[in-house]
């Protein structure tokens, strides 16, 4: 990715995850005596896994990669254009801080967006999302 600093693969990988967590709803019964059983896939409990494992995700990558995949956001939800690339990137870097993981998890359609972002820049979201899957 010219520009980018954050593989598709990596991207892909948020894609999934983030699709996963955005499809949840909140959970009827989120007691610690409530059954998780294959009817509740779609719960959001408060022990889920999928939003510990997308945020550590993100934290641990460096500081090059959030960036990246911030202004990715930034150009998939339309707020940069593709030709503005360098300018997401420059704003991205220059707010930058600690929580880039819950700003990124905060995002309703982040998903959506990085999508979006991959395919404007060229890039296979098919291919990216096989990547991180291992397909």
């Amino acid at each position: 990715m010219a520009g980018i600093e954050i593989s598709p693969t990596k991207v892909g990988f948020v894609i999934v995850k983030a699709r996963e967590y955005g499809a949840k709803v909140g959970a009827w019964d989120d007691s610690t005596t409530s059954d998780h059983d294959a009817e509740s896939i779609l719960e959001d409990f408060s022990d889920d896994s999928t939003v510990t494992e997308l945020m550590e995700f993100i934290q641990d990558l460096n500081v090059d990669e959030q960036v990246s995949l911030v202004a990715l956001a930034w150009i998939g939800r339309g707020s940069f254009a593709a030709d503005e690339l360098d300018d997401a990137l420059e704003t991205a870097r220059s707010e930058h801080n600690k929580r880039t993981a819950e700003y990124l998890v905060g995002i309703p359609l982040l998903s959506d967006y990085l999508e979006e972002a991959l395919d404007v820049l060229g890039y296979s979201v098919e291919d990216a999302e096989d990547d991180a899957m291992g397909d």
